[in-house]
């Protein structure tokens, strides 16, 4: 059944997903996820091909998840890097695995199509908002995505997320503001 196989390579992905996470690619285990996705490594492996591949996918996932859940409005960047902050803070696994992907690919994860397009499209809203002087156009749309995404990665586990927020917000308010002379 078409929907079965679509119900499991979710479970499969949402597994997977925990297992990097915590353990990294190295350390991660598909009999674990196997386990925890009510599968059998057969299944995983015909759907994903090997550990590698999987953690594509598990990093593709996320990817479109954060676009999907957190879209760029280049007309409100103060707004969507606090979202972007929030989504973060309730989503920290996400954090983990691309620095798994960094310490353990190099950052093979972030130059995988899915990414490289987001990361386009992001840059691409950005600069469009810069062309209608929503934006500051001081800086490269690829710098100001840049300064964002840092400034969203910041303190995800203070004791105080609504100053948090405002910090963030202001940041990125001075930052895209367009100046006048």
């Amino acid at each position: 059944m078409p929907g079965d196989s679509v119900a499991t390579r979710r479970r499969i992905l949402d597994a997977a997903i925990a297992e990097f996470a915590r353990h990294g690619i190295a350390g991660a285990r598909v009999d674990r996820i196997a386990a925890a996705s009510g599968s059998n490594k057969a299944l995983i492996y015909k759907y994903f091909g090997n550990k590698d591949q999987l953690f594509d996918a598990v990093f593709d996932t996320i990817v479109v998840q954060t676009m999907n859940d957190v879209p760029i409005d280049a007309d409100d960047l103060p707004g969507y890097a606090v979202r972007l902050w929030d989504w973060y803070r309730s989503r920290p696994e996400l954090l983990r695995l691309n620095q798994w992907d960094q310490l353990e690919r190099g950052g093979l994860g972030t130059q995988a199509e899915v990414a490289r397009r987001a990361s386009s499209d992001k840059r691409a809203e950005i600069g469009a908002g810069q062309q209608r002087g929503a934006v500051d156009a001081a800086l490269p749309a690829a710098t100001v995505l840049d300064l964002i995404l840092s400034i969203c990665r910041t303190d995800l586990e203070t004791p105080d997320p609504a100053t948090q927020r405002t910090v963030i917000e202001t940041a990125v308010r001075r930052i895209v503001t367009p100046r006048t002379r």
